[in-house]
């Protein structure tokens, strides 16, 4: 049997890809599928359609992918994800995603670090649309007896022999009843956004406990450094709210007030990339004009100059969202906006095949460090998460099959609110959008101080994990993509590797080369 951890966007396709070829898996999560964080994602999915009459090329998703990720992901796995691209946006059209289309052509927007109109999209709600597209696909697959469903189950632990994964441990959240159900497993669990409470644009439901615990057990992780901030957030009650990329691709400006004039930055500052650079880069932007003097303190994001027919047909859902929540009309004053944590670049160490080095356990999607290298380009993480559950689904073998009950007590895993709010504000201040030796350093050093509280078994992983981030972020001597150090802000050639982060009574980093890319 295969249990898939998750139903996001990686989990759901997953399953259908292995439905497809008649074979069977459980499908675990802890909400219903409908309620995944992939629903929450706004503007769109990457692949060269070339329907906009630009001459887009996969060559060129390629480079700007590698590009824009500072050139840290793997080249052969981005050029699988690229060149399957179209087939995927065209296979979820099939699916029924209503794709904004003219004369039966999908039309394309422009992102972020993209030179071309190469991102597909449904107004502002793609990920919500997708998902409702593969919910229906795997129900088809359900009534057929391949894919069995698991909602309100908490995975809460694996369990591995001798370095091979044999199944997992889960709790019906219903019934309070715990079961061990046999079989390889593909996690599909999303990002760390748990280390982050109320700081990410994520759901709060991803609080990345099983990545924790598994470290904690022997499973190599990677790029732990790279965080990805989106420079276009908004607070709400627990949480950032995003304000999508699709906001500047049609034709959104940042803006502030310098000697009381509206200033436009990011035209002066990038005068080719202007609004669309890659969210690294308008991330620290952003964050330099709220700390620049000369400036008022605020960044606003100004729509109100774009024309009545985009609103209605493109972005119509995103003003309304943000009225309910602001009591602001976008479409004719600008709203202040904050950097807010978006994506984890780092995640699960995988290789092309999503394997891990647990045998017998793959990973896909947001909570594996694979395609994105050191900065992600938006509208790659849904292509991304698809083809990432695809290509899994394809190298994962079967295991055992069977469930039994089991009587295990894990209250000694349940993480103390106050102390996450403690870890979250350390990893704040070290982890910060700009770093430094001296802010790292403090962080590891109050970490060292907490560990040594009274902690139960889940706390102890929870800090393990973040004692790692902040040293895989102080041993990288450069700045690259999201990780930025204002006392090595050169990218050095030396560093251009895989940060791999293990755990054995201890954390080891190495430093692994990037694959060189196949002729192909």
């Amino acid at each position: 049997m295969i249990n898939i951890v998750g139903t996001g966007l990686a989990g759901m396709s997953a399953a259908i890809a292995l439905a497809e070829k008649g074979r069977e898996c459980n499908l675990i999560s802890y909400q219903e599928a409908e309620r995944a964080q992939s629903v929450m994602a706004e503007g769109g999915i990457n692949a060269s359609l070339n329907t906009m009459n630009e001459n887009d090329s996969i060559e060129e998703h390629y480079t700007d992918t590698l590009k824009g990720g500072s050139f840290l992901a793997d080249p052969n796995a981005v050029w699988g994800l690229v060149n399957a691209a179209p087939e995927i946006v065209m296979w979820l059209k099939n699916l029924g995603v209503p794709f904004e289309s003219k004369d039966g052509k999908i039309i394309e927007r422009n992102f972020g670090g993209q030179k071309k109109k190469r991102t597909a999209y449904v107004k502002s709600s793609t990920g919500k649309m997708l998902m409702s597209a593969l919910i229906d696909e795997v129900r088809k697959y359900e009534v057929k007896g391949l894919i069995h469903r698991y909602s309100h189950h908490k995975v809460y632990d694996l369990v591995i022999e001798d370095q091979k994964c044999k199944g997992l441990k889960v709790l019906d959240r219903y019934t309070g009843e715990t079961y061990q159900i046999y079989g390889s497993v593909l996690l599909a669990s999303g990002g760390l956004a748990g280390l982050f409470p109320g700081m990410t644009t994520g759901s709060s439901d991803n609080t990345g406990e099983l990545v924790f615990r598994l470290f904690s057990k022997g499973l190599k992780l990677a790029n732990l450094e790279m965080i990805q901030y989106h420079p276009t957030t908004i607070g709400i009650t627990g949480k950032r709210m995003l304000v999508s990329e699709a906001a500047r691709g049609e034709g959104g400006r940042f803006m502030t007030y310098r000697n009381n004039k509206p200033y436009y930055f990011m035209e002066e500052l990038y005068p080719e990339e202007k609004n669309l650079t890659t969210r690294d880069v308008a991330t620290r932007a952003v964050y330099r004009i709220m700390n620049d003097p000369e400036c008022s303190g605020d960044v606003y994001l100004d729509m109100t100059h774009l024309d009545k027919q985009i609103w209605n047909s493109k972005l119509s859902d995103m003003r309304d969202e943000i009225k309910d929540y602001l009591n602001i009309d976008i479409s004719v004053e600008p709203f202040k906006i904050e950097p807010g944590i978006h994506y984890f670049m780092g995640g699960i160490c995988v290789d092309e095949k999503h394997h891990t080095n647990i045998d017998g356990l793959l990973a896909a999607g947001e909570c594996c460090a694979q395609y994105h290298g050191a900065n992600r380009l938006g509208g790659n993480s849904l292509l991304g998460a698809i083809y990432g559950g695809k290509v899994a689904a394809d190298n994962i073998t079967d295991g055992e099959s069977g469930i039994k009950k089991i009587k295990e007590e894990i209250k000694d895993r349940e993480i103390d609110e106050v102390f996450s709010l403690k870890i979250r504000d350390i990893l704040r201040d070290g982890m910060s959008i700009i770093r430094n030796k001296e802010k790292l350093e403090k962080a590891i050093y109050d970490i060292a101080v907490l560990k040594k509280t009274s902690l139960n078994k889940g706390e102890t992983e929870k800090i393990i994990i973040a004692q790692a981030m902040l040293e895989c972020a102080l041993k990288r001597k450069e700045s690259r993509g999201a990780h930025f150090r204002e006392d090595y802000p050169e990218t050095d050639d030396e560093y251009r590797k895989t940060t791999v982060v293990s755990y054995d009574d201890g954390i080891k980093i190495e430093f692994a080369d990037i694959p060189e890319r196949r002729n192909s």
